[in-house]
């Protein structure tokens, strides 16, 4: 039987390279044993088949940003990412590496029983615009209602209610079907929705969030979670 050694060292006796290249090649999903990729470095092994992928590079993984539905009955925690609830609609091309569920911010939380679209992210650029931009991103919520709305109602609900004292700026509301209204409005205020239908004589059954600024939740099911395209820009 052949000693066990750390993954890391293996690699380094196959491929003639350094122990921090080997620990790259590891973190970043090149590696595999016995077929399986496996991005510990620390990994001990002993007679299984070690294989570095053909295409391995030592590119720094770069930070990613995931978007996911988050049911209303669940908190807004990171732990709730994993493999498990990847969705199959994820069309990004991005791997998924352990590394990706390290160190992620939670931005623009959604308030208690509401459900719908979160961001976590690694990229500070993105954390840093959804929390200095707050006020100038518009955010696009689903209501479920129940009570009716004359034309004047709906119009105050769109320009008119006061929250905490102070008036609130115009937003958008409109029908979405007999049940439910969709809102757009820019610098959410927790509990602003809950009180503006409350003001109107409607009763608020669920809220879900659909979108943040230009990126939508789409497709993505109750629970699971994509990773950001390279292309979309909150």
């Amino acid at each position: 039987m052949t000693e066990p050694v750390r993954l890391a060292k293996r690699l380094v006796e196959l491929s003639c390279c350094s122990r921090r290249e080997a620990e790259l090649y590891i973190a970043g999903g090149w590696v595999t044993v016995d077929g399986q990729v496996v991005e510990e470095p620390q990994f001990m092994v002993s007679e299984q088949i070690v294989e570095l992928h053909p295409d391995a590079n030592l590119t720094p993984i770069e930070p990613v940003t995931i978007l996911f539905h988050q049911p209303a009955d669940m908190d807004t925690s990171p732990r709730h990412l994993c493999a498990d609830t990847h969705s199959p609609e994820d069309h990004s091309g991005i791997h998924p590496l352990r590394q990706h569920f390290f160190r992620l911010t939670a931005c623009t939380p959604l308030e208690r029983n509401a459900s719908g679209l979160t961001v976590f992210t690694q990229d500070f650029r993105v954390s840093r615009k959804l929390t200095d931009e707050a006020a100038t991103i518009e955010q696009e919520y689903i209501v479920e209602v129940a009570g009716s709305l004359t034309p004047e109602e709906l119009k105050l609900l769109n320009h008119g209610i006061k929250f905490n004292g102070r008036a609130l700026p115009p937003i958008k509301v409109s029908w979405q079907n007999e049940t439910r209204l969709r809102f757009a409005l820019k610098g959410v205020i927790p509990g602003q929705i809950a009180h503006s239908c409350q003001a109107a004589g409607l009763t608020v059954l669920s809220m879900k969030r659909i979108r943040i600024g230009r990126v939508s939740m789409a497709k993505l099911q109750p629970g699971f979670w994509r990773y950001l395209m390279p292309h979309e820009r909150f």
